[in-house]
């Protein structure tokens, strides 16, 4: 798989939102390199952690995923929307 995105896959929405990471199953949720379930992992974050969205959303393997900075802004991965709250 690669790791490209496809712009026809791409919807702007409005980004800058605070989410908080959320998952009952393990204290923790991947973040990826890309969107997709066969995507590396590029960071576990723990739950209640604050992730700061893009404004970029992909539609993948059943989920909305969201482009996301992680701490220091440096890095951007992307997590799946069934693991945000607000």
């Amino acid at each position: 798989m690669s790791d490209k995105i496809s712009r026809e896959n791409l919807e702007n929405v409005t980004g800058g939102v605070i989410r908080i990471v959320e998952n009952d199953a393990v204290s923790y949720a991947n973040i990826r390199i890309a969107p997709g379930l066969n995507s590396k992992v590029l960071a576990k974050v723990n739950n209640g952690t604050k992730v700061n969205t893009t404004g970029r959303t992909v539609k993948l393997d059943g989920y909305v995923w969201y482009e996301v900075t992680l701490a220091g802004g440096s890095d951007c991965g992307w997590i799946a929307g069934s693991l945000i709250g607000y």
